[in-house]
Order: structure tokens, then sequence, then C-alpha cells
């Protein structure tokens, strides 16, 4: 009767061993479909995604290329600018300075004549020109230019 436990024992350990044994074959074959399913979805995605790097890559070399485009341009323009303002800021100083000396010669030239005592003086405005009376004059603490005396 031993050997009859024994021998059903067995019995029930080895189809409890083959099912086990079943479920972990079904569970090994999910898995493999589940892995061949993701690599057939990974490499057309990876594939995309190198592509996209490669054509992000192209722009930002050409965007580089602009950059250092409008930087050579940047600095020309500066270049313009000194070589400008060295060549015809002298000259325009000067040619402002002879005009600003020329109008005061003028101006001291055709000087007001006097005004008769009894009669209120008329005066004109000039566009550009200050009137001869409030040059010396002094306004809240400050000179007709704008400076503190």
């Amino acid at each position: 009767m031993a050997g009859i436990l024994v021998a059903v024992f067995w019995a029930i350990l080895v189809s409890f061993l083959a099912v086990v044994l079943v479920r972990l074959a079904q569970t090994l074959r999910a898995t493999t479909k589940l892995v061949a399913d993701v690599t057939e979805q990974a490499v057309p995605l990876l594939a995309d995604a190198s592509a996209t790097v490669r054509s992000a890559q192209t722009q930002l070399d050409k965007v580089d290329a602009i950059a250092a485009d409008v930087q050579e341009v940047t600095s020309n323009a500066s270049a313009l600018s000194t070589t400008v303002a060295s060549t015809f800021g002298g000259p325009l100083v000067k040619v402002a300075a002879f005009g600003y000396g020329v109008r005061q010669a003028i101006g001291r030239r055709s000087a007001p004549e006097p005004e008769p005592a009894g009669r209120p003086s008329r005066r004109s405005v000039v566009v550009g020109r200050t009137v001869p009376s409030a040059r010396g004059k002094k306004r809240n603490g400050r000179s007709s230019r704008g400076q503190k005396d």
C-alpha cells in the first residue's frame, strides 16, 4: 500500500509540474511574441528618430552658417560706421563751426538800432535764433544754456 501511495504522490507531483511547465511555455511564447512586436515597432521608430536627428543637424548647420554671416555683416557695418565717422565727422564739425561763426558775425553786423525811449520795443522772431535780450537772463537758477552758475 505504501508503494501505491508513493506512486499516486509521484503522479500528482508530475501532473503539477506538467501544468507548471505548460504555463511557463505559454508565458515564454507570449513574451517572445511581445518582444517581436516591440522590435517590429521600434525599428521604424528608431529609423524615424535617426532621420529627424540628421535633419535637425542639417538645420543647425544652416543656422550656424547664417549666424556667422550675420556676425560678419555686423562687423562690416561697424567698420563702415567707424570709417564714415572718421571721414566725415571732422569736416562736418568744421563746417558746423564755420556756419556758427558766420551766423555770429552776421548777427553782430546787423545789431539792432537803439529804440526811442518812450516807445515799447518790437522784436521779430527768427527761427533758429535766440532773442538777444534772453541770452543773458537766468531762469530758476540756471543760465540760458541749462548749466548752473
